[in-house]
């Protein structure tokens, strides 16, 4: 080598270059050979339907019969899911899959993100069945009982004061954010509040659901019979078997349980569905999975007209006697936590098949809705027949 202290140089920064670029085509080969070992696809999935469960049980509760429906013949490995969850799974051809998010808000927003987005699959014909348990109002339905929603609402995102310290009118603590009382519509929007899905949707999905025999069992019987002396009947839905019907969902991280709280809530759904909406049943996760889905949406990768929302009661959201307490835990001990997985399998299978067997001649094309669908703020277009402006005076009985 020369002595020339330049020529040293230029040959050094030469070999530094040389070496920098073999790491880098070193490190390309080894990402695209971990890549490929993911059990990633030359060519996209195409799934019909996506089930989204939010955890181990109620995903579980998909696996008991795999004659009808196997989910577990595949497992996708995906990047950015929950660490407990990390798989998709799917069915040998791939046209059912099913992704678990973890239970809350964020976890559920996360994970649909994260799948969304991911490019193994293709997703723009993809119908989603969001399929969970719930917490069920005793005025609406019973233990193992089946709701279809059109309208999902954040109940909890509010201001919350202290109940031993509010006006003597209130029934709760909540108020609505920027407002002064319980009975405004919130003045400060952050966009998650209200989603609408596809209606006529829903009403194909609560037919296929009818279809399903219903469990009950001994246990569940006997503590719906505690609701039989309701002042005026107003908890006789409670006391009924297990049925199918449509109703609207509040979500919550909170799991709120009560009587003042249950009516305070669904006045919350009324005041911000303009009262077009009905509370039903009670849940974590689903604003947050619908706002993922809308903003999949408007990045053009999925329909949100495809869109079902699933939820089976494994509890009552208040005990049979007003005013009193609630023993604990509140979904364990009567029956209904394993009735409402039953259940959700039951209905839920009845209409993953109808997709499938009416797939050619209905629902690739698409069912077009007729009411409005998406959030707040009308992000997928259209005018949204609820917010700020819309709202029509709800009394709070």
């Amino acid at each position: 080598m020369s002595n020339n202290p330049s020529v040293r140089r230029c040959a050094g920064v030469a070999v530094a270059a040389s070496f920098a670029f073999l790491l880098w085509k070193s490190r390309t080969n080894v990402l695209a050979w971990i890549h490929s070992s993911r059990g990633r696809q030359t060519r996209r999935m195409e799934p019909k339907v996506v089930i989204i469960s939010m955890f181990k049980a109620e995903a579980e509760a998909w696996h008991k019969r795999p004659e009808l429906l196997d989910l577990r013949v595949r497992k996708l490995f995906i990047p950015g899911l929950s660490p407990k969850y990390p798989y998709v799974l799917s069915t040998a051809n791939g046209e059912v899959c099913q992704l678990i998010t973890g239970e809350s808000l964020i976890n559920a927003a996360l994970a649909l993100s994260t799948f969304i987005n991911d490019p193994t699959f293709d997703l723009r014909k993809t119908y989603f069945l969001i399929a969970g348990i719930a917490g069920i109002s005793p005025k609406y339905g019973s233990l193992g009982s089946v709701t279809l929603a059109r309208y999902a609402v954040q109940v909890d995102l509010q201001y919350q004061f202290d109940g031993r310290a509010i006006p003597a009118e209130w029934k709760s603590g909540y108020v609505p954010q920027g407002c002064a009382t319980p009975n405004e519509y919130p003045k400060i929007i952050y966009g998650t509040e209200v989603f609408e899905v596809n209606e006529e949707l829903q009403k194909i999905a609560l037919d296929f659901a009818s279809r399903a025999c219903l469990e009950d069992s001994e246990r569940a019987q006997t503590y719906r019979r505690g609701f039989a002396q309701s002042p005026n009947g107003i908890f006789e839905p409670a006391t009924r078997p297990p049925f199918v019907f449509a109703g609207d969902v509040a979500s919550s991280n909170v799991f709120f349980h009560g009587h003042l709280l249950s009516e305070t809530f669904e006045h919350s759904l009324k005041i911000m569905t303009d009262g077009k909406g009905q509370y039903t049943t009670t849940a974590q996760e689903d604003t947050a999975t619908l706002a993922a889905l809308v903003r999949g949406a408007v990045s053009q990768r999925l329909d949100f007209s495809r869109v079902i929302i699933l939820r089976s009661a494994s509890n009552f959201d208040q005990p049979p006697d007003i005013g009193s307490i609630p023993e604990i835990p509140l979904h364990l001990g009567h029956g209904g936590l394993e009735l409402g997985l039953e259940n959700l399998y039951g209905a839920g299978v009845e209409i993953v098949q109808g997709i499938l067997r009416g797939w050619k001649g209905r629902f690739e094309a698409g069912v077009r809705p007729r009411n409005y669908i998406g959030d707040i703020f009308g992000s997928l277009g259209g005018e949204p027949d609820f917010g700020p402006g819309r709202c029509v005076e709800v009394a709070f009985s």
